[in-house]
C-alpha cells in the first residue's frame, strides 16, 4: 500500500477527529456559557424550601437537591460554581420554583437573599399553643421560643411581666426570615403593637379611668369569652359594670386560665386558689390571660351602654344577657337543660352504636 496514500488518509481522519472534537467542544461550552445566564440551567416542579442551618459548600447544596428529587447536571453545576465564584452558601431560608439559570440561582444563596416566611399568631392563644405555631417557622425550637417569655433580664427590660408580653402578641400576620432569633420574632411582634396601639387609644383608656395595662387584661378576658364577634362590646360593658358596682368579675376564662386547661368547668372549680380568679379576687387578674386581637381592644375601650351584670351561654354559641340574677338564674336552668339533653342525645347515639357493632360480630 502507499505509503503516501495512507498519510493522506491519516491526516484526513485525523483532521475530521480534530473539527468533531472542537464542534463538540464548542457545542458544550456553548450550553454551558449559555447556562450561566438562561432560565435553563435547575427546574424546579414545585415550590422548594432550601435551608441552611449555617455556612455551607457546594457539597452540601448538591445533596439537597437530591433529597428533593431535584435534577440537575452535577458536573456542569460545580463548572458553574467555579466559574461565577459561587460556591459558599449564607445560613437561611430559600425558596425555588420554575426554572433558573446558573447565575440566579446560585448568587440567590452565596449573597444571603433569603424569602420571608408567612408567621399567622391567632387571638386567643396560649403561649405554649403560639410557641407551637411560631417555633417550626424558624431555625429555634419552642422551649428557646418560650425562654424569652421568662427572660428575667429581657422582661426587666421592656417593663413587663409575662402575661403582659404575652398579652401584647397582637394577632396579626408577620413576614420575618428563618434567621431570626426568638427576640427578634417577639421584638418585631411588639413592634407593630405599639405601633397600632395609637394615642387616641390611649386617650380613651384614661377617660375610662384605666391603665392600658388594666385595658388590655380586661380586653384578655373579652376575647377568651366572646365566641361572636358582635357580642364583643356588649360582654365588655357587662364586665365594666360588674366593676363600677364593685362586683367580682366571676369570669369563667379566668379559672380556665389558672387551671391551664379549656373545658367545661365544674363547680370545685370556681374554688380554686390562684391570683387569676376572679370568683375569689376583687377588680382585675394581675395581667391579661390571652392575646386579644385589635377589634376585641377596641370593644373593651367602647364597651355597649347597658345595665347587663350576668350572662350565660345559649346553643347558639353566643349569650343570653340579663340584669337581675333571678333573670340569670332562669337562663342557667335553661342551659343546664339543655346541656343535660345533650348529653342524653349523645349516650343514645353511642348505645345505638355500640349495640350495631356487636349485632355484626355476633
Amino acid at each position: 500500500m502507499n505509503l503516501k496514500y495512507l498519510l493522506d488518509i491519516d491526516k484526513t481522519e485525523l483532521l475530521t477527529a480534530l473539527l468533531a472534537f472542537i464542534l463538540i467542544a464548542g457545542t458544550v461550552l456553548g450550553t454551558r456559557l449559555y447556562n450561566l445566564s438562561s432560565n435553563s440551567a435547575v427546574h424546579f416542579e414545585e415550590q422548594t424550601e432550601i435551608l441552611f442551618s449555617e455556612l455551607s459548600i457546594l457539597a452540601e447544596l448538591e445533596n439537597i437537591l437530591s433529597e428533593h428529587q431535584i435534577e440537575y447536571d452535577a458536573v456542569e453545576l460545580e463548572w458553574a460554581a467555579n466559574i461565577l465564584g459561587w460556591r459558599r452558601y449564607q445560613r437561611g431560608r430559600y425558596v425555588f420554583e420554575g426554572s433558573y439559570s446558573y447565575n440566579s440561582f446560585l448568587s440567590k444563596m452565596t449573597k444571603g437573599i433569603q424569602d420571608p416566611t408567612s408567621v399567622v399568631v391567632l387571638p386567643g392563644s396560649t403561649l405554649e399553643r403560639l410557641s407551637s405555631s411560631v417555633a417550626p417557622k424558624f431555625y429555634f425550637d419552642t422551649e428557646d421560643f418560650l425562654a424569652v417569655f421568662e427572660d428575667s433580664t429581657y422582661l426587666a427590660e421592656k417593663g413587663l411581666n409575662t402575661e403582659q408580653l404575652f398579652g401584647r402578641m397582637l394577632p396579626e400576620t408577620y413576614l420575618m426570615y428563618w434567621t431570626s432569633s426568638p427576640k427578634d420574632v417577639v421584638n418585631k411582634i411588639l413592634r407593630e403593637f405599639d405601633r397600632s396601639i395609637t394615642e387616641e387609644y390611649l386617650e380613651t383608656a384614661e377617660e375610662l379611668g384605666y391603665s392600658f395595662d388594666e385595658i388590655l387584661t380586661m380586653a384578655s378576658i373579652v376575647e377568651w369569652e366572646a365566641k361572636n364577634e358582635d357580642e364583643k362590646t356588649k360582654i365588655s360593658g357587662l364586665y365594666w359594670n360588674r366593676l363600677e358596682r364593685g362586683m367580682r368579675l366571676q369570669a369563667d376564662p379566668t379559672v380556665n386560665f389558672a387551671l391551664g386547661e379549656r373545658r367545661r368547668l365544674l363547680f370545685e372549680d370556681y374554688q380554686y386558689d390562684h391570683p387569676f380568679n376572679t370568683y375569689l379576687i376583687d377588680g382585675l387578674p394581675p395581667g391579661p390571660i390571652t392575646n386579644p386581637s385589635l377589634s376585641t381592644i377596641e370593644a373593651t375601650l367602647n364597651p355597649d351602654n347597658h345595665d347587663y351584670l350576668y350572662m350565660v351561654a345559649n346553643p347558639d354559641g353566643g349569650h343570653i344577657f340579663t340584669e337581675t340574677f333571678r333573670e340569670h338564674q332562669i337562663e342557667s336552668e335553661k342551659w343546664r337543660i339543655w346541656l343535660r339533653e345533650q348529653l342524653r342525645i349523645k349516650r343514645q347515639n353511642e348505645l345505638k352504636e355500640q349495640e350495631e357493632a356487636n349485632g355484626e360480630n355476633s
